[in-house]
């Protein structure tokens, strides 16, 4: 145990920073899996009512998720601020999420899909403002860069593996068989924040004397806010691509496993980037690091339309999930710094909301932009990544300081 906590001190984390990030990961996995097999199973479900295209019926599933869950976190955030008891309220959250993921195995129409769907929603609603807390908590400022980073390295290691896990159960065993392995592991990281995990107390609270607000007007700064558009023009451009999942198949002459292969490719370059890049923001500041990310993934997002091979497909994703990488953990350190003492659950729910609407809307949103010509979606978001970028520029503020004789002059 000496040993881990030193190796865990010359990184720069804490116990709680890795207990959060492995049990995230657990439950990282089983999303992944989902991600990949939901757009299959769509076309293999009747519809009793909701009869519109099989793209948006996809983006729709997919989407109800983030929308629920991003609807509902301002309100667990202010519960996860009012309570303190993030642990318990993670646990409450993942077995939720998990045990509506078991009813996917006994769901035979599409409107059932989207109310289990709804369910899941609201069970990653519990746990994201409490997780992010947690971490901020047992973070230190100057090394809040490398924990966030490490933090959503394990969470990408996790939903990057789903999809190919997700691919190779669907061709060799089917789609209950895939939905039970997805559950195994989110209860897998519930059991590991019910043994690992040891809830912070913000000795700053004072819980009795602070009424239950979920709007409180002082923490939605500009910084805040440009922060959460900035996670929410990321996500929206790397989440498009699940709801085109069958066209590109079509188009590249692919198996369902080339393209979980393809889709996971982004998840790689995040996975060796985000840790470097997360302290590099410790070191530079933050902003910079911020903006460069959303100003890669500019033209790799519009490439992503014109790309006529799997390979080339491939490369890409590696390329927006350099740009994504320099975003994530940057943005949730910069967030982390910024936040007050009782607010920090729904300051920081600002940001997962903006990747929560990002991961819902890309694919809602794609379902009706593909409608007139394949490249839309592509050239729309990459118009929104420019956009975002401006706002950082000119509204978020920087918390790192140089030290002196380190100007780069």
């Amino acid at each position: 145990m000496k040993k881990i906590k030193v190796i865990l001190k010359n990184f720069g984390l804490t116990r709680g920073v890795l207990a959060v990030s492995i049990a995230r990961m657990g439950d990282g996995v089983g999303n992944g899996i989902l991600i990949l097999v939901f757009p299959l199973y769509v076309a293999q479900v009747p519809v009793s009512w909701l009869h519109v295209p099989e793209s948006v019926r996809v983006g729709l599933l997919i989407s109800l998720f983030g929308i629920a869950s991003s609807v509902l976190q301002l309100f667990t955030g202010a519960l996860t601020d009012r309570s303190g008891k993030q642990k318990l309220i993670i646990i409450a959250g993942l077995s939720l999420f998990g045990l509506s993921t078991l009813f996917l195995t006994v769901a035979k129409t599409y409107e059932v899909l989207l109310l289990i769907r709804l369910f899941q929603g609201v069970g990653f609603a519990l746990t994201i403002p409490a997780s992010v807390s947690l971490l901020t908590l047992a973070s230190r400022q100057k090394e809040r860069g490398r924990s966030m980073g490490f933090y959503t390295t394990l969470r990408v290691l996790g939903i990057s593996t789903g999809p190919l896990l997700g691919g190779l159960t669907y061709m060799y065993l089917g789609f209950s068989p895939a939905f039970l392995i997805s559950a195994g592991f989110i209860f897998l990281g519930v059991l590991t924040v019910i043994i690992w995990v040891r809830n912070i107390s913000d000795p700053l609270l004072e819980k009795e004397s602070r009424p239950f607000r979920v709007f409180e007007r002082g923490l939605f700064t500009s910084g805040i806010l440009g922060l959460g558009f900035a996670t929410f023009t990321m996500a929206c451009s790397f989440s498009m691509i699940i709801t085109l999942e069958k066209q590109f198949n079509s188009r590249l002459n692919e198996t369902a496993f080339a393209f979980g292969t393809a889709v996971s490719a982004l998840m790689l370059s995040r996975i060796i980037l985000q840790l470097p890049l997360g302290w590099l923001s410790d070191k530079v500041g933050r902003k910079i690091i911020i903006i460069s990310g959303l100003l890669l993934m500019v033209p790799a997002t519009y490439i992503l339309g014109i790309v006529d091979t799997t390979l080339q497909l491939a490369i890409v994703r590696i390329i927006q999930g350099a740009g994504s990488a320099a975003i994530a953990a940057p943005a949730f350190a910069l967030a982390g710094d910024l936040s007050k003492s009782g607010g920090r659950g729904r300051q920081m729910s600002v940001l997962t909301i903006g990747f929560g609407f990002g991961v819902a809307m890309g694919p809602l949103l794609t379902g009706f932009l593909v409608l007139p010509f394949f490249q839309l979606p592509f050239i729309t978001f990459a118009g929104l990544l420019l956009l975002s970028a401006w706002v950082v520029y000119h509204f978020v503020p920087e918390t790192v300081k140089k030290e002196p004789g380190k100007s780069g002059n």
